[in-house]
């Protein structure tokens, strides 16, 4: 037995007995959404879940400032959750005292405990209350209103005792009061005006720094660098932005840098009605650069009515690394990553490395460079790098990422990343992306990586909501997008996903991605024409990617020479750019060569790439998918044996028909 002074808090949810008599399923369903939300917050907060209490959590905290930031947070999320459209409310109480307790193995007992739990009825829904010691501990240290309610008689306490709220804005006086949602901002990228056009890069990383110091405020939301890019050098009024990205303020600005010397211009824009909220010019040597990314950051929030936790204000002060050098190779690299453009762009991802390895090497302590190499390593995984050379190193500069700094979400998402493809341990990788939104919930990297790591177990449904989730951060990204039609698809909602690309063709019709997706669908479909007609264009010298698609639509049509002559080409190296094993196992299975199609598969779980699991639900294993072999390749994995759709059957009637010609490339002027 152990004794201990020790922040208490108790939550509860408000009207859980009357929906449990009424809908027994959604009030567990409600308990659910609590524990999912709630797990990631309090591991940011240090918080320890001592128990759960019916309907509630005691949760343990070693310091009182914690315990009421995590509670604010706590609040704050599950506001926004229920602000969305469809979510059943989840209205909770806490109550939080500091005092005295005895540990008795995992639990803990005393009378702090009782006060605590006589404490958590006297919140509002939506509310957070505070004993007099807790009070005492953290006046002045938070960033709130805190008003004091009365003494209280608390049952089993001798003498009344002093209570506070801490003032919330969505609270209003009624209990469940909606207040506003949070206010959405975009950075627009900044305009280089240096005299050196080479320094644009200067400028870019600003732009994404900005994004991600605003981010470390969780009262903003903030529009991610994907969708905001697409507005470079664009002559778009801003209440046009505003209404096409769903953003309430836009910041924008100018870099002149010449040798050490800056000059940045900012202005923060209201969407609604065009005018300033605030702008100002900072004329600066380089080395101030944190400074001013700070400083804006903190006028962006007051500009916008958000309060700053502390841990917030300390967060965007936070100097990322103290060389500048390494700062610059830094930038240089991110640069080159957003310049990426998949198969076949080698030269680009090599240079994102090496300016990532020299920010390393400037400072071996920059814990965002370690995260944005491991990132980038693991997003090139498969397409310019194999996942032989990629995930061990990606494994170590996540661990080092963590290792520097626990609370960045960028090391979550590349340590949950190399947990997820690198060494396929589901639920541990899950609780890294959980981590990684508790500590950011403005990242769509998280998000979209989270939605991934589902998609194998065949959770669609979550999968989706964290899709959805990354596309309001980001509207105008395409993964998402694409991998959420791709969760229809592959759960048995061909048709569902057919019509999600057609209405994506109007938006993003330009991007080839989405014409081959459709294509394949429309071959599963049996609608040949259409499906032919949007590869008509792949010919014989396009890249991997088009002569792949064609390959397998061809294949989906019952014309199967198409894919034997990839498979001739794959087996004399004669297909460009690098390809993981999955691709030609599955032709082999799709050709009858079962035998070819699973030692490939199995070779490539002992010691290839290991990323069948992004495959074994794909159609053309249907023929394989009972052997023995095949399903102990999915048991090795760790991943359901079940299928979430009918079987697919190659269509007879399409052998009959005559394989159409390529159209020929069109010839160059002269």
């Amino acid at each position: 037995m152990s004794r201990r002074l020790a922040a208490i808090m108790f939550t509860d949810i408000a009207g859980y007995t009357p929906l449990a008599h009424a809908d027994e399923a959604a009030a567990l369903q409600l308990l659910k959404d609590q524990e999912v939300l709630f797990k990631p917050i309090l591991g940011v907060h240090g918080g320890r879940k001592v128990k759960s209490t019916g309907d509630g959590l005691l949760i343990e905290f070693s310091n009182a400032l914690d315990a009421v930031e995590c509670g604010v947070d706590l609040q704050r999320q599950t506001h926004e959750r229920n602000s969305r459209a469809g979510a059943t409310p989840l209205r909770v109480r806490v109550g939080i005292h500091l005092g005295d307790v005895q540990g008795v193995k995992a639990d803990i007992f005393g009378d702090a405990v009782n006060i605590a739990s006589r404490i958590e009825p006297l919140a509002e829904p939506g509310g957070v209350c505070l004993s007099e010691p807790v009070f005492t501990a953290i006046r002045n240290k938070l960033p709130y209103q805190i008003e004091k309610i009365g003494p209280k008689n608390l049952k089993g306490v001798r003498e009344p005792l002093d209570v506070y709220r801490v003032v919330l804005p969505w609270i209003d006086g009624e209990p469940g009061a909606k207040g506003p949602s949070l206010p959405r901002i975009a950075v627009l990228p900044f305009a280089n005006i240096s005299p050196d056009p080479q320094d644009e890069y200067f400028a870019d990383g600003l732009t994404e720094e900005l994004i991600t110091v605003l981010s470390q405020i969780k009262g903003l939301r903030v529009i991610s660098r994907t969708s905001v890019n697409q507005y470079r050098g664009t002559t778009k009024p801003v209440v046009q932005i505003g209404s096409e990205i769903g953003a309430d303020s836009v910041l924008e600005g100018s870099v002149r840098k010449a040798g050490d010397q800056l000059r940045i211009s900012v202005q923060l824009i209201d969407t609604k009605t065009d005018e300033h909220r605030w702008a100002q010019a900072y004329d600066r040597k380089f080395e101030n650069i944190f400074a001013i990314q700070a400083e804006v950051a903190e006028r962006t929030a007051g500009a916008l009515k958000v309060e700053l936790l502390s841990s917030e204000r300390e967060a965007i002060h936070e100097r990322p690394t103290s060389s500048l050098a390494a700062y610059e190779s830094y930038l240089r690299g991110m640069e080159a990553f957003r310049r990426y453009r998949g198969w076949g762009d080698l030269a680009t991802d090599q240079e994102a490395v090496r300016f990532l390895e020299a920010a390393i090497r400037e400072d071996p302590e920059f814990s965002a460079a370690y995260s944005y190499l491991a990132n980038h390593l693991l997003a090139v995984m498969g397409i310019t790098r194999s996942a032989r050379e990629t995930v061990p190193r990606a494994r170590d500069l996540a661990a080092r990422a963590l290792e520097l700094n626990p609370k960045s979400s960028d090391a979550h998402v590349a340590q949950g990343n190399a947990l997820f493809q690198g060494d396929l341990k589901w639920a541990a990788a899950e609780a890294e992306f959980q981590q990684a939104i508790a500590l950011n919930p403005s990242s769509s990297t998280a998000r979209f990586w989270y939605g991934y790591l589902l998609w194998p177990l065949q959770r669609f449904d979550e999968s989706n909501k964290q899709y959805l989730a990354a596309i309001e951060l980001d509207p105008l990204w395409l993964l998402p997008r694409l991998n959420r039609i791709g969760n229809y698809a592959i759960s048995g909602k061909l048709s569902s996903a057919v019509t999600m690309l057609e209405a994506l063709r109007e938006s993003f019709g330009a991007d080839v991605r989405v014409r081959q997706y459709l294509a394949e669908c429309y071959a599963l479909e049996g609608r040949a024409d259409e499906a032919l007609n949007l590869i008509a264009d792949e010919r014989e010298g396009s890249d991997l990617a088009a002569r792949t698609t064609r390959a397998v639509v061809l294949a989906a049509l019952g014309r199967l020479e198409e894919a034997r002559a990839w498979v001739r080409d794959y087996e004399r190296g004669a297909l460009p750019g690098y390809l993981p094993r999955s691709g030609p196992a599955g032709f082999y299975a799709l050709l009858g060569e079962a035998e070819k199609a699973l030692a490939l598969l199995e070779a490539d779980l002992q010691q290839g790439d290991r990323i069948f699991w992004g495959a074994y639900q794909a159609w053309f294993f249907d023929s394989i998918r009972d052997e023995p072999r095949f399903v102990s390749l999915i048991r090795a994995m760790d991943l359901p044996r079940t299928l979430s759709r009918p079987r697919w059957t190659p269509p007879d009637w399409a052998a009959k028909q005559p394989v159409p010609k390529t159209r020929e490339p069109p010839s160059s002027p002269g």
